[in-house]
């Protein structure tokens, strides 16, 4: 293969977090960088640096691939992508022009899933509720703290088995756990080798302990968590959130958590992002509501870094992607529907608002 020509497209922010010195040292030894990184702005005024490249390195802030863009880019072959959901950046027009697109979502997904597995923990000990009770009373309540159903035997309930619930399902091997899963397009057969048991939604949220949601925000999906799913928890249950808000009917959520005291919800992502400042989720007692921190933050996005220098390696020996997204795959697993080549830029942006973060 001849020698790659290639450019950097995203937040610089980003590309700082996601790109370190070592992953860049290794990337400028298989690909000609033929100009500093650019950001979506400036590559819109720099368009002719497009004409002569054949990759391109991407993630957070990245550049829309729609007919126009790609008509700028000839040369184009691949798409590495260091972050997780790619429905703000593909369309129609990058399958059409036969593109590979790889992400580092397999990545972003282990912080999503050990974030899921610590608040899974804590939940199964009330320990967000022990703790607001203990400060409040300045002292223990042993009757309280008994109520708890604790990490043995309990149930736990994931609703969808994408790439972090089926990392959450490696996570929880050791525990001696009951794991039960919703998810349509998985065949008993494939969750129960997973070591879960495959059983229907309403079911999912009257049995399970702990509901850990992992569904992608598709026009399909938006609203499918309602609150009389929420309010068919068992008594002292807990409900986490570190997919998408618009899945959950918040509304019907936040009056849900304020008719059910007893229950816990813990919510890492909300709609809109942040919320109002006059938003009961700051003030329930009973929601955790973290600030869409469960995905890659800090030296975590390094690993989405490290990823994509692997599959360039991988490019460049001729060898199968380990991580190659296909049109299907991309839907099914992006928060957002792609839309097709002939529509506008989304103003959605999928990042936290505090900083450069995603939870995908």
């Amino acid at each position: 293969m001849a020698r790659l020509r290639g450019i950097f497209i995203l937040d610089e922010e980003a590309r700082q977090m996601i790109y370190g010195p070592d992953e860049m040292r290794e990337i400028a030894r298989h690909v000609d960088l033929i100009a500093p990184p650019q950001t979506q702005a400036s590559i819109a005024d720099r368009r002719g640096l497009l004409t002569g490249v054949d990759v391109i390195f991407s993630g957070w802030g990245g550049p829309r691939l729609d007919a126009a863009f790609l008509d700028g880019a000839p040369r184009l072959t691949a798409v590495f992508y260091g972050a997780g959901s790619l429905a703000t950046i593909l369309t129609d027009a990058v399958w059409a022009r036969g593109i590979t697109v790889t992400s580092a979502l397999a990545a972003n997904a282990v912080p999503v899933a050990e974030y899921t597995l610590a608040s899974i923990l804590m939940s199964l000990k009330h320990g967000w509720r022990l703790a607001r009770e203990t400060r409040e009373r300045r002292g223990f309540d042993p009757a309280a703290r008994n109520v708890a159903p604790g990490c043995y035997r309990s149930t736990v309930g994931l609703v969808s088995l994408g790439a972090v619930a089926r990392k959450v399902l490696e996570l929880l091997k050791p525990f001696d756990l009951n794991v039960i899963v919703y998810d349509p397009f998985v065949s008993a057969r494939e969750a129960e080798a997973l070591g879960a048991t495959p059983v229907a939604l309403a079911e999912l949220f009257r049995r399970s302990d702990v509901v850990s949601l992992h569904t992608p925000q598709l026009s399909e999906t938006e609203g499918m968590i309602t609150g009389s799913l929420l309010a068919s928890m068992k008594r002292g249950a807990s409900f986490i959130n570190t997919a998408r808000a618009a899945v959950v009917r918040q509304d019907e959520l936040i009056t849900v958590a304020t008719r059910r005291p007893d229950l816990q919800f813990v919510l890492d992502v909300a709609e809109p992002e942040p919320p109002a400042a006059d938003s009961p989720l700051y003030v329930l007692p009973n929601v955790v509501f973290t600030p869409h921190i469960a995905g890659s933050v800090g030296n975590e996005c390094r690993r989405m870094g490290r990823y994509i220098v692997e599959e360039l390696q991988r490019y460049v020996r001729g060898e199968p992607l380990r991580w190659a997204v296909t049109p299907e795959a991309a839907y099914r697993t992006s928060h957002r529907p792609v839309a097709p080549a002939t529509s506008g830029p989304q103003s959605h942006d999928p990042r936290p608002q505090h900083r450069t973060a995603i939870a995908s």
